[in-house]
């Protein structure tokens, strides 16, 4: 398989040192990407890397996946305007791993294949080198000349809004060259990769290997994926769209998805999933034929959250979807989690009651007028007459209470008058 061609058509491939491609058509190779631990989790920006992973070991290639438990400390000023704060290292080491346990879900580690993939922590190796040490062994061999022409650092130091660059963060490219270095002389690795914002500290790399070890070593960047309306990738009106899904339900990681734009959809079709490009192009076909079906938001939601959360988070967001457009039983309420089902009626007006008040049952009339849904007893009534009262997706008559059977993760209940406007009783305690 020519990796590279696949990177190209995928729309992955931005910068290639030249020889690369050949290099890997005739070469078993060891290549790696750089995983900064500024969080616990990645976040969807993330991801591209990781497919790059992927699509490297099937291959035939061997990936290695590095978490920069030094560098981390450090701070990359690629693509920033200002220095970020430091981490300190309890910090980091909490990080790093939850790091590490996101990545072994989505690249194949210890299954005793020749090109399983490997984890390796920068801080590992970084940890026993003296500054003197590494000064006056690694430092010499790039000179502040080569270092000042990288883009990464001519935009912090050129910026209107920038205070300038620290010391530290200067020297960023250096430890990022090294870790190249590192991994070129204890495992063979020739290739890194990354995002194209990090082309300046690959380069820096390859010429230290050069340099240094009197060695050849390549690089690829993808680009920085972006949305056409101009809007950042991976955000939502509530923050970064993150892998964990106790930050970002599986529900809401898929809702993102599924509103993706058509634009934008035929390009991440290729970017984030790993179906050929027959099925690609045809799926792409019978969109454009039926573009309110929105055909490739649903496969690619599927596909990356599949990935990323498993087959039964899928289902499950899935199954929430189908709450809010009149598919769903009291059953498939109740059987939501708690930040689910608040992910799908976000922004739903909501009551606080007692739980005693719902132990002892409460009429369905007071349920709607007493709590604020509707203004007034009669109001109520006239609804019921209508048929137009729900509690928990189902019709209810004027003789129901509100119960504790009727509760949805042991603290909400859902009123509906008609198939659209919803409201919220949450128990107190």
């Amino acid at each position: 398989m020519n990796f590279v061609e696949e990177l190209r058509w995928r729309g992955l491939l931005h910068d290639i040192m030249p020889d690369t491609e050949e290099y890997l058509l005739k070469n078993k190779t060891t290549g790696y990407i750089g995983f900064d631990p500024t969080a616990d989790s990645l976040h969807i920006g993330g991801l591209v890397p990781i497919i790059l992973l992927r699509h490297f070991q099937i291959a035939g290639h061997s990936p290695i996946a590095l978490v920069g438990g030094a560098t981390g400390m450090v701070g990359d000023p690629s693509g920033k305007s200002d220095e970020r704060n430091l981490l300190d290292e309890a910090t980091l080491n909490k990080n790093v791993a939850g790091i590490k346990a996101q990545l072994e879900r989505f690249i194949n580690f210890n299954d005793g294949s020749e090109n399983e993939a490997q984890l390796v922590n920068n801080y590992d190796w970084m940890k026993e080198i003296s500054i003197i040490e590494f000064i006056r062994d690694t430092g010499k061999h790039i000179t502040v000349n080569y270092m000042m022409a990288k883009e990464s650092v001519k935009k912090r130091l050129s910026s209107e809004s920038s205070v300038g660059m620290s010391f530290t963060e200067f020297t960023y490219q250096l430890f990022q060259g090294y870790d190249f270095y590192h991994l070129y002389k204890e495992k063979n690795c020739v290739l890194q990769m990354g995002g194209s914002d990090q082309w300046g500290n690959i380069t820096t790399g390859t010429e230290l290997v050069r340099r240094k070890a009197r060695g050849k070593a390549y690089a690829i960047t993808c680009p920085l994926i972006t949305k056409a309306d101009g809007t950042k990738f991976g955000k939502s009106t509530d923050g970064n769209i993150w892998l964990d899904a106790k930050r970002t339900s599986p529900y809401k990681y898929y809702q993102y998805w599924l509103n993706t734009s058509d634009v934008d959809a035929e390009k991440y079709i290729k970017i984030f999933t790993f179906l050929d490009q027959e099925t690609i192009e045809a799926l792409i076909a019978t969109h454009k034929e039926a573009p309110h079906q929105r055909l490739l938001q649903k496969k690619i939601g599927e596909e990356v959250t599949i990935m990323t959360h498993g087959q039964e988070a899928y289902d499950n967001a899935i199954k929430a979807s189908n709450i809010l457009f009149g598919k769903s039983t009291a059953d498939d309420i109740k059987a939501l989690d708690e930040q689910t089902f608040l992910d799908v009626f976000e922004g739903v007006p909501m009551s606080e009651i007692s739980r005693a008040q719902i132990t002892e049952g409460i009429d369905i009339v007071d349920a709607f007028s007493n709590t604020g849904f509707l203004k007034s007893n009669g109001e109520v009534r006239r609804a019921l007459k209508e048929n137009s009262i729900s509690v928990n997706k189902e019709k209810v008559t004027d003789t129901f209470k509100v119960a504790t059977k009727d509760l949805i993760a042991d603290k909400f209940v859902l009123l509906q008058r008609g198939k659209k406007t919803y409201f919220l009783l949450k128990i107190t305690e």
